[in-house]
């Protein structure tokens, strides 16, 4: 297994790698690691963690990252004035960031404290913009979630075509609707299917727009559209917005003991992914796949003629990139791609991370 391989050699830190770095408005952590390990999903290996805080792993911009040597091991942590001895000094003792106050005698004492500065401050895992809309307006649900869902039965005036600012008004049969709730309006969208076992994983609820529930009586509601991408028509799902409740904080980690798997779908394009693409993966929460795992992408060898014994040979699969999830789903999951060296495609495989990938 892979967790085994890491666990027997340590985390390659490059010759070229910072002694001292300072964070900047920009920075990803995986542009940050990338900069001291080849393999930058093994971050966790060398980084220093604060104990003290809500999330030990955020960092922000203007803080000083220092490369330690610490009891034979390399080390990354913020540097609090410090330096290296006073970095080891809070690996020994598992404190937090420290404070100083003065002893009479003249003596400094350090006291660990909570770290207080807003999340939305923090360096990013990955470049948010590149995912934003796919947060917490794309999503994937199974066909009884789309079949049982509220649905658009007119428009003011009996319209049928609706658009930002219009009130839509939506049938609720199964008594899911809350009065006052802000919900989403989806398409039902593609099907994913396992290209390997035929299973149907789910079907994407393609996003139409949002608005608030602002009247609701037995089985019959209105809805005011705040927000749509495409024309609002009669039949359209609503499901719970679930924006703020999807964390946008994640960091990137080895996948240990889940399945490869295979490329389902590249958003945007029909033909091939490159770095920055947004894909769909055939795993999800019910294969133990979480946001921040890393995935190493193999380009699917091609089956050819061979011509001396006449026999079909599938060529052996070869290294295309480096994906990270972001996103999961029971049985699927959306995952940026971080690195590509060529063109990705539909059915190319992912395959938890290795040394050089």
């Amino acid at each position: 297994m892979a967790g085994v391989a890491l666990a027997e050699a340590p985390a390659a830190v490059k010759d070229s790698a910072p002694e001292r770095y300072t964070v900047v408005a920009g920075d990803t952590l995986w542009g940050i690691s990338g900069r001291y390990l080849s393999d930058p999903w093994r971050w966790p290996e060398i980084w220093e963690a604060n104990k003290q805080v809500y999330n030990p792993h955020l960092i922000y911009p203007g803080d000083v990252l220092l490369l330690c040597r610490i009891q034979g091991k390399a080390v990354l942590a913020v540097d609090q004035g410090g330096g290296c001895s006073e970095i080891a000094s809070r690996i020994a003792t598992g404190g937090g960031l420290p404070t100083q106050t003065q002893l009479p005698d003249g003596t400094v004492k350090l006291h660990p404290k909570m770290r207080e500065q807003p999340l939305s401050v923090a360096v990013p895992a990955i470049p948010l913009k590149e995912i934003q809309r796919y947060l917490n307006d794309s999503r994937v649900v199974t066909n009884e979630e789309l079949a049982s869902a509220p649905y658009v039965i007119a428009g003011k005036e009996e319209h049928v075509i609706l658009g930002a600012g219009d009130n839509a008004y939506v049938r609720n049969k199964n008594k899911l609707l809350v009065p006052d709730s802000s919900y989403g309006v989806y398409r039902g969208g593609m099907r994913y299917t396992d290209p390997d076992t035929g299973e149907v994983l789910g079907y994407e609820a393609e996003d139409i727009g949002s608005g608030e529930l602002i009247a609701l009586e037995s089985e019959v509601g209105a809805l005011r559209l705040k927000r749509t991408t495409k024309n609002v028509s009669v039949g359209d799902k609503l499901l719970p917005n679930e924006s703020g409740r999807i964390s946008s904080i994640f960091h990137p980690s080895n996948p240990d003991g889940v399945k490869p798997g295979r490329i389902l779908r590249v958003f945007g394009s029909i033909a091939s992914a490159a770095q920055y693409s947004v894909v769909v993966i055939n795993r999800g929460e019910v294969d133990s796949v979480k946001s921040g795992h890393t995935f190493a992408l193999y380009r699917r060898g091609a089956v050819i003629r061979d011509t001396v014994s006449q026999e079909s040979v599938a060529l052996p699969a070869e290294r295309a990139g480096l994906a990270m999830v972001f996103r999961t789903f029971p049985r699927v999951s959306y995952a940026l791609i971080l690195r590509s060296n060529t063109a990705i495609k539909v059915g190319d495989e992912i395959r938890p991370p290795i040394s050089g990938d």
